[in-house]
């Protein structure tokens, strides 16, 4: 059962995450690559696999770890990423960026957001670069943007409850404001109810150590990593659902 008006997002980076998160009971799913570098654009089969699970979908398209100032041939190759994830019959794109002052790059945006039409858009955390992230509301309203995932400018979401209220009130009901970053099952009924949030985002990770010994000693991976855990989808899931009920 899902929580009246209010939708929970998981973000995954493989296809083991994808199955958890489904199975779970995540409304939408956030695809990436690399969250371990706060989520880079996943492959063309990730998506195609993504694409044939009945559940809605978002690519995160961001080319590279570090800012979001791109250059032409990254926006070409975010253009083109934006395809694949049509192609592969996913609901939606996650993108971003700033310019070289810091402030949204709209003309990078209407870019991107022209090769996305008439799929669901995502404004991602570059917001919360901003001086205040509640300026990149009346952006995403004046572009068509249907969500913003921000922290509220904080390091983590439950920091950011004053930031995440104004944009809120100042979204108004079309404008979904996503709450994400150190979100829990833990901490999410707190936030929703202080800062007035109806979609919220998490990864509902938890550390687990890698098997191959070998393969950490040689360097094809690091002794341990973050995967999403089913059980930790259900935990966010049934405090959705008893808030539902509240």
């Amino acid at each position: 059962m899902s929580v009246p008006g209010i939708l929970l997002e998981v973000c995954v980076d493989t296809a083991e995450g994808l199955e958890a998160a489904i199975a779970g009971g995540a409304d939408r799913i956030e695809l990436c690559s690399s969250l371990s570098e706060g989520g880079l654009t996943p492959s063309a089969g990730l998506m195609a696999l993504a694409g044939r699970q009945g559940v809605p979908v978002r690519a995160m398209i961001r080319p590279r770890a570090g800012d979001f100032t791109f250059s032409a041939a990254e926006v070409a190759v975010m253009r083109d990423d934006i395809k694949a994830a049509r192609d592969a019959g996913l609901a939606g794109v996650v993108i971003g960026a700033l310019d070289a002052t810091g402030a949204l790059d709209r003309g990078v945006l209407e870019v991107l957001l022209a090769e996305a039409s008439g799929m669901g858009v995502t404004l991602h955390r570059a917001v919360d670069l901003l001086p205040s992230p509640r300026e990149a509301v009346d952006v995403a309203r004046t572009l068509g943007i249907d969500t913003i995932l921000t922290s509220g400018g904080a390091l983590k979401a439950p920091d950011g409850l004053d930031e995440l209220r104004a944009m809120v009130q100042r979204a108004g009901p079309d404008l979904i404001i996503l709450a994400g970053s150190g979100v829990r099952a833990e901490n999410v009924s707190a936030l929703i109810e202080a800062a007035g949030v109806r979609a919220v985002h998490a990864s509902c990770s938890m550390l687990r150590d890698h098997d191959d010994a070998r393969a950490v000693a040689m360097g094809f991976a690091p002794p341990s990593h973050s995967a999403t855990d089913r059980a930790s989808v259900e935990r966010m899931r049934l405090v959705l659902d008893a808030l539902a009920g509240a």
